[in-house]
């Protein structure tokens, strides 16, 4: 049992044993297959999360932080398997990660077995903090409903139809129909939905459905397109011409890599998690300006959410003063800290963080390789009111 005292200005630690003991944290995430990019941006921003928090020391209290890294490979059932071994052989202090909300959902139960706090992070869907959710599991990620909450407010008006096409998993299902909800206190309207599977690569079957359902029509018709991963619905859909039927293609924010793509899609408004030119605060110029630095460009869309799970680690362990479970509950239930996006505050009806996100427009500057999310209005917390789904 480990516990951080408070003594004048010192922080000491008092440990159970006769020795200090590390603070271990299992990072389990899907290194390999097709959200590489997505884990990396994460696991770089969860170190530079840690070092930021602990003023580069990697400790708290003179505890050196480790960070043990497991590869769910994307599959749920590794990532349950990792986690198991991540609480019972390593006997990690807690576990952040993943990527993957099929994955995440898997992970859950391991959590609550072992009564051991899981921060997930970069996960998306509500279940994970809905129907799904239980009292060891806190999110610094966003959630469906948040995506879909500040979409329906970029993209939303009397008159406006919409279809949506999405990946036929928990995090389409899920994005969907928080959307969907979103979309209805706006006036617009959810016209047809297509789900396809997570590979896909041919989009024209689900693209000529689209088209028949909308093309008559009357209005301002949109797609939008919530997607994770390789296969570029966007400019394949775009390349057919949905013009023809007056539908215009929208989507939220994305990786630099996948924001390429809009620029095809000039004047193009959506809602972003982040984007690094978009926040305006302390913890976020140091990110900018230290990624810059370390990998000659700038932090991206993953790379904000790993930071903020890195900085809440820190945070909790030292307001609580201990790594013990229900200690860590007690001081993350309604904690709030700062992070590249501002101030994040986690529910304590179900643990999740909530955050501003940001309704952009896209502008191209040819000199740039991707289209720009210029900042329309900040969605606050207070704009949000994102639904408790457990």
């Amino acid at each position: 049992m480990k516990f951080i005292l408070a003594a004048g200005a010192a922080t000491l630690l008092a440990l159970s044993g006769p020795a200090m003991a590390d603070i271990k944290i299992a990072h389990v995430y899907g290194k390999t297959g097709p959200f590489e990019a997505y884990a990396k941006q994460s696991h770089v921003g969860l170190m530079m999360g840690l070092e930021y928090a602990t003023g580069g020391s990697m400790k708290i209290g003179g505890e050196k932080i480790i960070v043990i890294e497991k590869d769910s490979q994307l599959k749920p059932d590794i990532g349950r398997a990792l986690l198991e071994e991540a609480y019972g052989d390593d006997e990690v202090d807690l576990a952040v990660g993943p990527v993957s909300s099929g994955v995440a959902l898997a992970m859950l139960p391991v959590a609550e077995e072992f009564e051991k706090i899981l921060i997930v992070e970069p996960a998306v869907a509500d279940s994970i903090t809905g129907a799904n959710w239980n009292r060891y599991i806190f999110r610094t990620a966003r959630n469906s409903s948040q995506d879909a909450i500040a979409n329906a407010v970029a993209l939303g008006g009397e008159g406006v139809s919409v279809a949506t096409l999405a990946q036929d998993y928990a995090f389409g299902r899920d994005g969907v129909a928080a959307f969907e909800e979103a979309l209805a206190g706006t006036g617009a309207a959810l016209v047809h939905k297509e789900f396809v599977p997570t590979d896909t690569t041919d989009f024209t079957a689900a693209a000529e459905r689209i088209f028949n359902a909308m093309k008559d029509i009357d209005g301002d018709k949109k797609l939008f397109i919530i997607w994770a991963g390789g296969g570029n619905p966007m400019s394949k859909i775009n390349a057919m011409e949905p013009q023809r039927f007056g539908v215009e293609i929208a989507t939220g924010g994305n990786i630099l890599a996948a924001l390429t793509a809009y620029k095809e899609l000039p004047g193009m408004e959506g809602a972003t998690y982040y984007y690094y030119e978009i926040p305006q605060n302390p913890v976020n110029d140091w990110l900018v300006k230290e990624h810059f630095a370390r990998f000659d460009g700038p932090p991206d869309f993953f790379t904000a959410g790993g930071m903020a799970a890195g900085i809440a680690i820190v945070e909790a362990i030292k307001k609580a003063g201990s790594t013990e479970t229900e200690d860590l509950i007690a001081a993350m239930e309604g904690m709030e800290w700062e992070t590249p996006k501002g101030m994040m505050k986690f529910r304590p009806e179900d643990h999740q963080a909530l955050q501003s996100m940001y309704h952009f427009k896209i502008k191209v500057d040819p000199n740039v390789d991707w289209g720009i999310p210029e900042l329309v209005r900040e969605l606050t917390i207070d704009d949000m009111p994102v639904p408790v789904r457990n």
